[in-house]
């Protein structure tokens, strides 16, 4: 027998959707009564854990020791020990018999946390990595007080199955939740105090409830009072419907920014990645969705050294960088995945390879995204203030393109401020409050 535990800390690893998780397993358990804590101090400690890239495993199982280290040094009770998330779904039975955790809880299934915690308490070891009919959606409590802004998860799971990925495998087949209770949780963040909502979904444009696609969700949200901005990540090029392409011209609180992971700029290589899409597609869907939102700001995904990727197939990702002018983008050296096909695949690239393209690549997306955020010098727009920023007086907010804005004045966080962006750096903006610009 253990005791209870009345403190928690959920620490959160990866993509929004682990966010959104552990938003919500902190919900639950607050739920229970227990109280939220640093996670030096609390009873448990809820690891929620990505398996996107290699070693997540090791890096999970290097945690869980450091933790029970730090306690022993500090003449401390161990804490109880929850892994949740994507390792969890695929590692499961091993970290119960290499860590000796107490909890094991996939993605699907932590709506089932406090039972499992109770389980655990009372000396017997709980694992639940099922992936039930029924959704976990309907169990988790109503949202509470959230910051200005909040993530919804609208879909999950994905069934692509481009050769590198895990996450058919770990959150399971897509699933869109329903149209009303997606409208109802909404409406529940703003009573809680959001201002603005990111749409949540391993492919998130694949939403879909009957005859409804994500642009009728969208521009039902954006009849709800007090909800003054929309956002959504991420999409698939093959799911981005000509109705989501005119949500973005026709919907004011649909922000201007896109993330659409593009992965390789060669064929060749989209086809061995199982991507369903070739550049010029890409391409062509970008010009569409210029032409019906010329500010947009676009983001991208890029996977660097994939099985067999020439020099000159890499010359080719880079020449769609420069084609295209990303705003934001995010890229990593490929990541052998146990369990999917691209780990099988001949060529594997040398690490020092890999490590050589992934500079070149980020010099030039950051190249772009510098150029991004100097060309907005001298825009006039609404900033969200998320924070305060690190200096007195400072506060920091998001611009409609998802720039970090850095700002002075009388404000409060989920203030609407109008300014001017008056100077650029690499990865953040300043701006003027527009009174401050009359005077």
């Amino acid at each position: 027998m253990k005791t209870p535990p009345k403190t928690f800390a959920v620490k959160s690893f990866g993509c929004q959707m682990n966010v959104y998780d552990g938003e919500r397993m902190a919900e639950l358990m607050a739920g229970e009564g227990m109280a939220q804590v640093d996670a030096a101090d609390a009873d448990l400690v809820v690891l929620n854990t990505c398996h996107i890239r290699e070693k997540a495993t090791e890096k999970v199982f290097s945690d869980i020791g450091r933790m029970r280290k730090d306690r022993r040094g500090r003449g401390a009770q161990a804490p109880m020990i929850a892994i949740a998330g994507c390792v969890a779904q695929a590692e499961g039975e091993e970290i119960v018999r290499r860590a000796k955790v107490d909890v094991v809880v996939g993605p699907q299934a932590y709506h089932n946390l406090p039972r499992l915690i109770a389980d655990a308490a009372a000396g017997t070891a709980s694992v639940d990595t099922d992936m039930p009919v029924a959704s976990k959606f309907g169990a988790l409590p109503a949202r509470r007080k959230v910051g200005p802004t909040a993530f919804l998860t609208v879909q999950e799971g994905c069934d692509k199955f481009c050769t590198y990925c895990v996450v058919p495998y770990t959150r399971g087949a897509e699933v869109s939740r329903p149209f009303a209770a997606i409208v109802d949780e909404a409406k529940a963040l703003v009573d809680a105090g959001a201002r603005e909502i990111t749409l949540l979904g391993q492919n998130v444009n694949a939403w879909t409830d009957g005859t409804k696609g994500l642009h009728d969700l969208i521009r039902m949200l954006d009849r709800i009072p007090g909800l003054a901005r929309i956002r959504y990540t991420t999409s698939h090029p093959n799911d981005m419907a000509q109705g989501l392409i005119d949500a973005h011209r026709d919907v004011e609180s649909l922000m201007p920014f896109l993330h659409l992971p593009v992965q390789a700029g060669s064929d060749r290589v989209l086809k061995a990645m199982n991507r369903s899409h070739t550049r010029d597609s890409y391409l062509r869907l970008l010009d569409r969705i210029r032409a019906a939102r010329p500010d947009i700001a676009l983001s991208g995904d890029f996977i660097v050294g994939f099985p067999g990727e020439t020099e000159a197939e890499f010359a080719e990702t880079l020449s769609l960088v420069d084609a295209v002018g990303y705003a934001q983008a995010f890229s990593f050296k490929y990541s052998p995945r146990p369990g999917t096909p691209a780990a099988d695949l001949g060529g594997q690239i040398p690490e020092e390879v890999m490590a050589e393209r992934l500079q070149r690549l980020q010099t030039a997306l950051g190249r772009d995204q510098h150029a991004f955020n100097q060309a907005s010098v001298g825009r006039s727009c609404d900033i969200l203030i998320e924070r305060r920023g690190k200096l007195q007086g400072q506060w920091l907010g998001k611009s409609p393109w998802l720039q970090s804005v850095l700002l002075s004045g009388d404000h409060a966080i989920g203030d609407l401020v109008t300014v001017e962006l008056t100077q650029a750096g690499p990865n953040s903006v300043i701006a003027v409050p527009k009174m401050a610009v009359a005077a």
